[in-house]
């Protein structure tokens, strides 16, 4: 029995001096890459890490808060004060003869230099709508489960939810499904922007910080909005969040690199009423950091978006179509499945 215990003993102090060795090899990679001679580096890792939902503790191990600060305002997105121009979208009744694809969906592969992309290219803007797990409980659920509850064939993660513990069951800002506001529970965050379409099927991307319930309605009422999620516009040194990329033809402008590099979603659409679903991966999946803002508008504006957005990202991004997965999130445990959300945007069956 003595002999047994020494054997336990043994074993717990091999991996708690397993783990320690772990922590301070990561402690010092850290301190390497903030203080190291490469600035770019420095800020890259700052801003991405400020971006992730569970990991901006990290940043305050090593820089102090002036300095994270300063590291955030020089790579910043410069405010973009338009909303997106309904009257710049033409949707096309018939394909035009001239374009080479004429599919219903297309799926392309994006590459970049830090992240490897998935392209989803809708031809009918009407297929594309707000699934959800409404009403709301703790839970969410997994994107392949709201995509096949809805009777959908595809699907990309929505926007700003309660995402600690991955429970993923109550989104923030308002969302409208079919017409029918679900959610307007979450108005008090910062630079809430809500992102949906029409009942003309045009992309609509409206400033809606600060706003009150009574506000939003009217706005939703008289833009006649169908179908819409929210994500946060809010840069700081507790949030790195970003949304509007391009609007009415314009590219945003940015200081510095914009944004950190992570896993990314993005919706947006082209002149002619295409809608464009956008996802990347990062965070170390296949070797890769991330998109970076740049690198999603680079891509958006390649692809002819006239109006785009950035959606919720890191660990929640996925894209599911016809059965499987063509994006998931970044962790291996969820390798085959996406975390729990609570909203989605989905493209409906051909009619």
């Amino acid at each position: 029995m003595r002999r047994a215990g020494k054997y336990i003993l043994r074993t717990l102090l091999v991996i708690f001096t397993i783990l320690v060795w772990l922590v301070l090899v990561a402690y010092l990679s850290i301190n390497t890459i903030v203080k190291g001679p490469s600035v770019e580096a420095r800020d890259l890792f700052v801003t991405s890490m400020l971006e992730s939902g569970q990991m901006k503790w990290v940043v305050g191990m090593v820089l102090d808060s002036a300095t994270v600060t300063e590291i955030v305002e020089k790579n910043s997105m410069v405010a973009m004060e338009q909303d997106s121009d309904a009257s710049l979208i033409q949707i096309a009744e018939t394909p035009a003869e001239e374009e080479e694809n004429t599919e219903p969906i297309v799926v392309e592969k994006v590459a970049g230099d830090n992240y490897t992309g998935t392209m989803m290219i809708v031809r009918d803007p009407s297929r594309v709508f707000v699934g959800t797990t409404y009403p709301w409980g703790q839970y969410g659920k997994t994107l392949d489960t709201i995509v096949n509850e809805k009777g959908a064939v595809a699907g990309i993660n929505g926007g700003l939810y309660e995402s600690s513990g991955n429970a993923g069951g109550h989104p923030y800002g308002p969302v409208v499904v079919h017409g029918e506001v679900q959610n307007m529970t979450g108005l008090a965050h910062q630079g809430l922007v809500l992102i949906g379409f029409n009942e003309d099927n045009i992309l609509n991307i409206i400033d809606i910080n600060g706003m009150g319930e009574a506000q939003v309605r009217q706005i939703i009422e008289q833009e006649r909005i169908r179908d819409a999620v929210a994500f946060q516009e809010e840069a700081t040194d507790a949030n790195n969040h970003f949304v509007k990329l391009i609007i009415n033809g314009e590219r945003r402008e940015m200081n510095g690199m914009g944004s950190g590099a992570n896993p990314r979603t993005a919706i947006g659409q082209t002149a002619d009423g295409k809608v464009l679903l956008f996802v990347t991966d990062g965070r170390g999946a296949n070797g890769h950091l991330g998109a970076t803002a740049l690198d999603l508008i680079d891509v958006m504006e390649r692809y002819g978006a006239v109006n785009a957005a950035n959606l919720d990202g890191g660990s929640s991004t996925s894209m599911y179509y016809n059965g499987e997965y063509l994006q998931t999130s970044v962790t291996l445990y969820y390798s085959n499945s996406s975390w729990n959300i609570p909203t989605a945007f989905l493209v409906a069956p051909e009619q």
